[in-house]
């Protein structure tokens, strides 16, 4: 028997090892279980991102409900994870469920739990529905007839795409950016976002949105490294293009690059929708970032008379506070943002429309709109580099930052000390440096701020420099 947990966001394994149709059958069988004990008649909205055996694994999963007497709303294609959760929101299910492994390499499949509200599913329900995962799978799939479900009206055809888009409709000025002198990109990263651009945007410039479940090879993280080709195709324009969009595999998280083909993080991002929102579009609320985010955003929020909260890392911490406060923006620095007025869910493509919608409305460059931010907190550069250590190696650092044996790394004298999720330690100049064991495997993740990126590098190396010691 294969012991499933729902890590940071969602399952996640490999496909034909430990993600198989009778182990996904047995997560469907505990999430059914607990729909029936907290749900009068619940329903579920089920679908798929491009990875393979996609549409096998989301039917295997509306069968599983559809016997156990829940009705399934079923997505036609594949769809985003943001899809996902809005079509449950509107459609007032009880539960989303996204066959996904978002950014994850493309051996990988998992399975994402969506709340009735529209985001991701609280830490307390995904820990009852993994509680009722049965050991074994007790239903037999093969007696399962889809086509009869339907008929019995058990499971029904959704079109989440239309639905997506009609609700981009409502909340965008999509025609000024259609008829703007701007030019954009998008890099679908071979993942589920390239059907729904191709229809909101068919004369911009696209990448990579065919299917192709093996993503060349590589993993559909919007991440510079990944999308070097991208940043060349936007390079080679020589300024034609002026905005770059990436999005992962199941479209929830943001990689964006600037006319001259230079990669603008989740930091940067983050502090433009922020200044778009408050400044053009007058909104107001909390500000709700994951520790790993520049404090460069405080200074933002204190410019703006705006709250702001720092949470442990993993969206689901960032989406139980958007069901209960009046949040502006919620964001992490690995790409997952969220914003009022839409769903308390990540969603590269909604947080990249908002970039294109005020450069058009501006009238100003990518670059110059990051200036105007600079402006208000100071420039800023962040590097992050993972180390693969022996677990061991990982543990001794980790027990080196727990017991406060870190008073200064090389020349640089520790100022101040964060443990909200890792440790985070601050220097002068407004320099600082992050420390974060992965929790699954033996990673150690290191990340750097400074005015400069050689200077961002140059506190990365003191730092791994130190460990050695």
């Amino acid at each position: 028997m294969v012991k499933i947990k729902f890590g940071t966001d969602g399952w996640r394994a490999i496909i034909a090892k430990e993600f198989t149709v009778d182990n996904v059958a047995r997560v469907t069988l505990g999430a059914a279980d607990w729909l029936k004990e907290n749900f009068d008649n619940p329903s579920v909205v089920v679908g798929h991102d491009c990875r393979f055996a996609g549409e096998l694994f989301a039917e295997t999963t509306a069968k599983i409900f559809a016997n156990a007497g829940i009705k399934v709303l079923l997505a036609k294609g594949p769809v985003s994870t943001p899809m996902i959760s809005l079509g449950t929101l509107k459609e007032k299910a009880s539960l989303g469920i996204v066959l996904t492994a978002s950014h994850n390499p493309p051996s990988y499949n998992g399975y994402k739990l969506k709340g009735h509200f529209g985001g991701p599913l609280l830490p307390k329900e995904i820990q009852e529905v993994e509680d009722l995962i049965p050991e074994t799978n007790s239903v037999d799939l093969e007696s399962l007839d889809i086509e009869e479900l339907k008929a019995q009206g058990l499971i029904v055809d959704i079109d989440l795409e239309t639905m997506y888009v009609d609700h981009v409709e409502a909340n965008f000025d999509m025609d000024a950016i259609r008829n703007s002198d701007m030019n954009f990109a998008y890099d679908a990263m071979f993942g589920s976002g390239q059907d729904v651009m191709r229809r909101l945007l068919p004369d911009i410039d696209f990448l990579h949105c065919e299917h192709n479940p093996g993503f060349n090879g590589t993993a559909p993280e919007p991440i510079h490294r990944n999308l070097g080709e991208f940043s060349e195709m936007i390079k080679m324009a020589e300024g034609q293009i002026d905005c770059g969009l990436a999005t992962d595999g199941d479209a929830d998280r943001i990689g964006l690059y600037d006319s001259a083909g230079n990669f603008v993080d989740s930091h940067h991002i983050i502090l433009l929708l922020i200044k778009y929102l408050v400044e053009e579009k007058k909104m107001t609320g909390k500000v709700v970032n994951a520790f790993s985010v520049t404090p460069k955003v405080k200074k933002m929020c204190d410019h703006y008379g705006l709250d702001y909260q720092v949470t442990q890392i993993g969206f689901k911490h960032i989406a139980g506070i958007m069901l209960t406060d009046d949040v502006l923006l919620g964001g992490e620095e690995s790409g997952g943002i969220a914003t009022k007025g839409h769903i308390p869910e990540r969603d590269g493509i909604w947080m990249g429309l908002i970039i294109w919608e005020y450069m058009v409305k501006s009238g100003k460059t990518l670059e110059d709109l990051i200036e105007g931010v600079y402006e208000i907190v100071g420039s800023f550069k962040f590097e992050r580099i993972d180390m693969h250590l022996k677990e061991e190696e990982k543990l001794a650092i980790v027990a080196n930052c727990e017991n406060n044996n870190y008073k200064s790394f090389g020349d640089l004298e520790v100022r101040n000390i964060e443990t909200v999720d890792g440790f985070k330690y601050f220097f002068d100049n407004d320099e600082w440096v992050m420390i974060r064991a992965s929790g699954t495997e033996p990673v150690l993740r290191t990340y750097a701020e400074s005015a400069t990126t050689d200077g961002a590098f140059k506190v990365l190396e003191r730092v791994h420099a130190a460990f050695k010691k």
